[in-house]
């Protein structure tokens, strides 16, 4: 098998097994918050914990995407996933929240296993197969989305959540070692230029094809997380008060998952022969279309139907926002623009839960839908007039 290959299966295989043990733990920290005593203000704690990591984890990727290049996307790789063996493990004997805010904000600090994995497959494929590797790196993620709230439930149901968090960490030590044993970086040419992150801005701030990149990255994270806080809420309410609407909850809450698995290679492979550019349009418009779609049904089989289209067009746009972040920057400076393109991520991931709980807390849910929607939409229009800008862009450099 060539090395391209098998190090895109390998990671496959991280990628699921990082995104399966964040998402077997991360929704059931409310509910550990109880069972360690935390009874009051627990929502403001829960609301903390979340976005803690963000927060830490904005500031931190500038410095590993530095870190990167100097000495290899397999290193960070290396280091990021030891981080969430140790986090993880930790927080299965914490006693009280500020323990968990302390592992939770080292968790930011120290992660980012799956930028890594981007970034790595981004500079060691053949560039006609960057798109249907990102995608399906992308899918892996999803993948793994999917699987970890099934296994932490059921982890956490017959002995514990403490148990379910130990179980993640082992997860996490799996694709560590993966990493370790079997992922070869080739064509790795080391950044030996002395400067610092704010240097990095600086050469970030030159490059306005990258730059639009990093806006469209915050703007799109920011709209889909806008929905988060009341999503779930809103699909109960669809559902009926009946037993089982907890799990229609959790069933309706995955199907654009289900969406990435089947259909982000596709986008992948079409990515490589029309552009990245196309691939971002298309999928925005979807992603807004579908969004707003959403609220027009009262009954919960035709919003499950309307969520499921919505992800198959969402699930074309990070892995095309990924393969822009490799085509406007030179291979010396990838791992520092991945790093800010994880920053860019972040800073959305924080400020759109709470545009989402505002609008939720003032207006009908079906508001919230409606502005993101509007936010996707406005992200299609930048991302139609960056397609236009790079282009006549590049037909002045050839004439």
């Amino acid at each position: 098998m060539l090395i391209w290959k098998r190090n895109l299966w390998v990671l496959w295989i991280g990628v699921f097994f990082v995104s399966a043990s964040f998402s077997m733990v991360i929704p059931f920290l409310p509910i550990f918050l109880l069972q360690i005593g935390v009874h009051d203000h627990t929502e403001v704690w829960a609301g903390l914990l979340f976005s803690a990591a963000f927060f830490a984890g904005a500031i931190a990727s500038p410095f590993w995407g530095r870190v990167a290049d100097k000495y290899g996307r397999k290193p960070l790789l290396i280091r990021a996933g030891f981080a969430l063996f140790v986090v993880y493990t930790l927080t299965a004997f914490v006693t009280n929240p500020y323990q968990l805010l302390g592992l939770r904000i080292m968790q930011g600090l120290l992660s980012g296993f799956i930028p890594g994995a981007i970034a790595l497959v981004g500079t060691n494929t053949p560039s006609n197969k960057v798109g249907y590797a990102l995608s399906m790196i992308s899918s892996a993620s999803a993948s793994g989305g999917i699987v970890g709230p099934l296994l932490g439930g059921g982890i956490a149901s017959l002995v514990g959540n403490r148990i379910a968090f130990g179980s993640a960490g082992m997860f996490s030590l799996i694709s560590t070692l993966l990493v370790i044993f079997f992922v070869i970086e080739e064509n790795f040419i080391p950044n030996k230029e002395k400067g610092s992150i704010r240097n990095d801005f600086k050469l970030a701030l030159s490059n306005r094809s990258l730059m639009m990149v990093l806006g469209l990255t915050s703007l799109t994270s920011a709209s889909i997380m806008t929905i988060e806080p009341v999503l779930p809420l809103y699909i109960v309410d669809l559902g009926g008060s009946s037993q089982h609407a907890s799990l229609l909850a959790g069933i309706v809450f995955s199907l654009p998952g289900i969406a990435s698995v089947v259909f982000a290679p596709m986008w992948g492979k079409w990515a490589d022969k029309v552009g990245f550019q196309k691939i971002l349009f298309i999928g925005l418009m979807g992603g807004g279309i579908g969004t707003i779609a959403q609220i027009v049904f009262s009954n919960i089989w035709g919003f499950s139907i309307t969520r499921f289209i919505f992800g198959v067009f969402f699930c074309a746009v990070f892995p095309a926002l990924n393969g822009l972040v490799v085509r406007s920057t030179q291979s010396d400076f990838r791992g520092r623009a991945f790093g800010l393109h994880q920053t860019s991520n972040q800073i959305g991931g924080m400020i759109g839960p709470i545009i989402g709980g505002i609008l939720g807390g003032i207006f009908p849910v079906q508001t919230v839908f409606v502005v993101t929607g509007i936010l996707l939409l406005a992200a299609t229009g930048v991302a139609y007039w960056y397609a236009n800008d790079l282009n006549r862009e590049l037909k002045t450099k050839v004439t």
